[in-house]
Parts: structure tokens; sequence; C-alpha cells
């Protein structure tokens, strides 16, 4: 599959994330796609698995994209992820076979507040 192609597909799965659509945004997934959060030591296994495991997030979610780049078979989308209010910024790497997400990895980071020591270089960023 053409990068361009991915790129459509990936478009499409994080405006349907956004939108709350289960059907589009598990599309983007293989049947036995396997996704793991490291930080909290959990693995999903199976498209049908990771869409049930979201469907059951009581959370008001929303995305905001903030870059995705790749090619091939390896993308990375840094977004955030602001649940009831509270954003997260996240990072998701898809690895795709035959054009769909074979293995997806997600990390979380929660703002904070800039450092004293380093405010002289700092320029900050919406």
């Amino acid at each position: 599959m053409a990068d361009a192609e991915i790129r459509a597909a990936l478009d499409r799965h994080w405006a349907a994330s956004d939108a709350n659509d289960l059907e589009t945004e598990h599309q983007i997934y293989r049947e036995d796609a396997v996704l793991d959060y490291p930080q909290s030591g959990e693995r999903i296994s199976g498209r049908h698995n990771i869409q049930s495991s979201r469907a059951t997030q009581p959370n008001r979610k929303r995305f905001a994209m903030r870059r995705i780049t790749g090619s091939g078979d390896l993308w990375i989308t840094e977004y955030v992820l602001t649940y009831d209010g509270i954003p997260s910024y996240r990072v998701s790497i898809m690895e795709f076979v035959d054009g769909k997400v074979v293995r997806e990895t997600q990390y979380f980071g929660d703002p904070f507040e800039p450092g004293q020591s380093r405010a002289q270089w700092v320029e900050r960023i919406p």
C-alpha cells in the first residue's frame, strides 16, 4: 500500500476516534492486531477486543492531532487526547502489514509545569 493511502487511512482513523465512530475507527486494524500500553503493562489482542475495550470507556474523549509521520510499514502519530477536559499527550506507533495495523504501541504523558532552570532558553508552545 502506498504511503498516501496509509496516510489517508490514518486521517480517517483519527477523525473517527474524535467523532466516537467506533466502526470506522477500527477498520484500520487487522483481525489479529495487538495494542500495547507499556506504561500500564497491558496488551489487548485482536481487533474485536481493542474495539470492545474502547467502547466501554466512560470518559468523554477528544483527539487533537499534532503530527503524523511515517513511511512504509511504520507510522507515528503525536496527539493530545483530552479525557473529560483533561489533556494527555500521546504517541501512537503503528506497524502495518498489507495496509492494516498489526501492532500499535501507545505512550502517555501528562502535562507538567516547565522547569525554572531552563526558563531563559524556553519558548512556550501551544
